[in-house]
């Protein structure tokens, strides 16, 4: 999807909640006229910053910042953020001038991740979904199993591993034993995970349980790092994260557009040697199920257009079912999950080559590059588990609704797909 022409109006519809919470004296417009001209100045602004025209680009900001506020409505804290990120490409032709004014140190207080995902994950009713399909999943695929080693690609929540523990400490054959293996997290998470899952194996007095922590990034890992041993039942598991390995040096494509609206490669899967080399070594592992969530979102383009506007249109649909679940009132909680997803914006909008990981991509994308790598899709179902159904019905009451599509199950905010679950297994399993 790409932008229209700094001169003709947009052809974009974005789903957002715009009962202002309060009047602006400034610009005198009604929401919706507002929110109207903030669309058309962001991509004529995107436009700008893309090709280059500084003195053009630095026009719309003006207007924009007049329009646009990180307390007003949706749409005006939806613009604030992509404005940011606008800014931030902008400052980035002076590398010296950009990293004094983000890492000087001076008066800056660092934004908390590990807090925001927190808030994330207890705001989002979805996951609570997800976890309950996963665990099926995991419980399902290692019935009768003596030795699990379960790998944990980053996300490391206890909501999700605590009822997988009580799931398969019930099981026909008795307990198994348990290895996780924690990769990414901070030393305060592994901390804090670590404690709530000994403390549950206590409990049931029955569970062994061997922790393997690896302290690297997601594309430094290594199969030695893994630990596997002979023996073991392995599964995998990523929550929004695997798509930072599709970052690679692309900026000369960007450069020079190779990847234009005319040329039909544009909705072809891009080649990621670093994925495909990730994914061949998962197959190597044999694991009997790689569970996967990811945005239901295409980010990974090389032209700054397409992926300006699929964020408009994406976290457009966030920004709404925030105003939903916060009352349009503004707290705390509410501006650490925004300032989340505007640091995720600001990736999609300001970085490039290797520095850009925010690299969604669509299931359809996912399926072509698992397929290719020698898995195939392990169907899932909600309907008969009575607490998933449960959620299910919660969720649509606020918004939300699950779609099955192609094996995957798509989480959609109204009819907008947001999230994809997906299980994968190897060809030869």
């Amino acid at each position: 999807m790409s932008s229209a022409s700094p001169s003709q109006k947009p052809d974009v519809t974005l789903s957002l909640n715009l009962s202002p919470p309060s009047p602006s004296p400034n610009d005198g417009l009604k929401p919706q006229e507002r929110s109207v001209e903030l669309i058309q100045l962001l991509l004529t602004c995107a436009n700008h910053a893309s090709s280059g025209n500084l003195r053009h680009a630095d026009t719309c900001l003006c207007r924009i910042s007049e329009l646009a506020s990180v307390s007003g409505d949706s749409m005006q804290r939806l613009a604030a953020r992509f404005a940011s990120a606008l800014a931030a490409r902008l400052v980035k032709r002076w590398p010296g001038l950009y990293k004094a004014l983000n890492n000087g140190g001076l008066g800056l207080v660092s934004f908390d991740m590990d807090r925001a995902r927190s808030v994330f994950l207890r705001s989002f009713s979805f996951l609570s979904f997800a976890y309950a399909i996963i665990n099926r999943t995991l419980i399902q695929a290692m019935s009768g199993e003596q030795v699990i080693h379960i790998i944990d690609l980053g996300w490391g929540d206890p909501k999700l591993w605590v009822p997988f523990i009580r799931g398969v400490a019930n099981g026909p054959d008795g307990p198994p034993r348990l290895k996780f293996t924690f990769v990414g997290m901070s030393k305060e998470s592994q901390e804090r995970l670590q404690g709530r899952l000994v403390k549950e194996a206590k409990t049931l007095n029955i569970m062994q349980i061997e922790f393997n922590i690896v302290n690297a990034k997601l594309r430094e890992l290594t199969l030695d790092m893994l630990k596997v041993n002979s023996g073991e039942a392995i599964a995998l598991t990523s929550i929004l994260g695997l798509h930072a390995l599709l970052a690679e040096d692309d900026r000369v494509d960007a450069r020079f557009g190779l990847h234009n609206n005319n040329n039909k490669k544009i909705n072809q899967v891009k080649e990621c040697k670093r994925m495909a080399e990730f994914l061949e070594m998962v197959r190597s592992i044999g694991p009997k199920v790689v569970l996967l969530v990811e945005q239901e979102s295409d980010h990974n383009s090389t032209r700054l257009a397409d992926r300006f506007v699929e964020g408009l249109h994406y976290y457009s649909a966030l920004f709404d079912w925030i105003d939903l679940k916060f009352g349009g009132f503004s707290c705390t909680d509410r501006t650490r999950l925004e300032e989340m997803f505007g640091q995720e914006i600001e990736d999609i909008v300001a970085g490039e080559g290797l520095e850009r990981e925010e690299r969604h991509e669509r299931y359809v994308k996912w399926a072509f590059r698992f397929t290719k790598a020698g898995f195939r899709p392990v169907r899932l179902w909600y309907e008969t588990m009575d607490e998933a159904r449960e959620m299910v019905e919660g969720c649509r009451l606020g918004g939300f609704k699950v779609v099955s599509q192609k094996g995957s199950l798509m989480i959609c905010w109204h009819e907008r797909p947001i999230y994809a679950v997906s299980a994968w297994t190897c060809f030869s399993s």
